[in-house]
């Protein structure tokens, strides 16, 4: 039987923020099949050991966390003695019409969005725990990047932002042999929108526009994730990559 996996994650350790739901439930699970000790974090504790019970092999960790708060992301750094990947998932949304958009209201996003990828990011890069040849891995959007509908200004707005940053973290830290790259989902069937926020009716128009006729399932970005996190892409950084069943098209 041929064993060769260019994907395979086995041996490195993982930390997936945003890990109790959606993409980055998804992506833990699929990480540890591939053989990666995958450290999760969240901050809603049941739903979180929910994913931890479902990932396979042995060697994981959970850490119940708010990213927003300085202390928590302290503990988070803390209690990782090194890494081979990061997936920074954790993420908000907010349809909100431009002339309601106050500045609360964005601070409130970005500070989820963006603030606090970014910081765990940076903290985990200035305390030496990510090891030469790690891959980082942003989640974004095709909101604000590619794609620009009314009412999602404030969430697009921190997507988009996202995109900028890791061009910038893949300049700076490709000497130290980190690869930063991102990927930029469509329409996914995560509790963000299926939330109720959205009329069933305005869901399958939304369908409508998409090439395949279907939006994504979590595990069709979380394998686009792996993909970024194995050493297929030894070679690859500062790479935005789509996964919108032909949205942008």
């Amino acid at each position: 039987m041929n064993s060769y996996n260019p994907y395979s994650l086995n041996g490195k350790t993982i930390l997936v923020t945003g890990a109790s739901s959606g993409i980055g439930k998804e992506t833990a699970i699929q990480c540890s099949k591939l053989g990666a000790h995958v450290v999760i974090t969240a901050r809603n504790e049941e739903r979180l050991k929910d994913t931890f019970s479902q990932l396979e092999g042995e060697g994981h960790a959970m850490i119940i966390a708010e990213l927003t708060s300085p202390d928590d992301l302290t503990k988070i750094v803390d209690s990782i003695e090194k890494l081979e990947g990061l997936v920074l998932c954790a993420g908000k949304g907010m349809t909100m019409p431009f002339p309601f958009s106050t500045r609360e209201k964005f601070d409130s996003i970005f500070e989820v969005n963006f603030f606090a990828p970014v910081e765990l990011l940076r903290l985990l890069v200035k305390k030496k725990k990510l090891e030469k040849e790690s891959s980082v891995v942003f989640v974004s959007s095709v909101g604000g990047n590619y794609s620009f509908n009314v009412g999602n200004g404030v969430y697009g707005a921190t997507k988009a932002a996202l995109n900028s940053i890791m061009k910038f973290c893949a300049k700076e830290l490709a000497p130290k042999r980190i690869r930063v790259n991102a990927v930029n989902p469509g329409m996914v069937n995560t509790q963000l929108i299926l939330g109720g926020a959205i009329s069933e009716e305005q869901l399958q128009l939304e369908r409508e526009k998409y090439p395949l006729k279907r939006f994504g399932e979590p595990k069709d970005v979380a394998l686009g994730i792996i993909y970024l996190l194995s050493d297929a892409t030894s070679w690859v950084t500062g790479l935005p990559l789509v996964i919108d069943g032909g949205y942008t098209i």
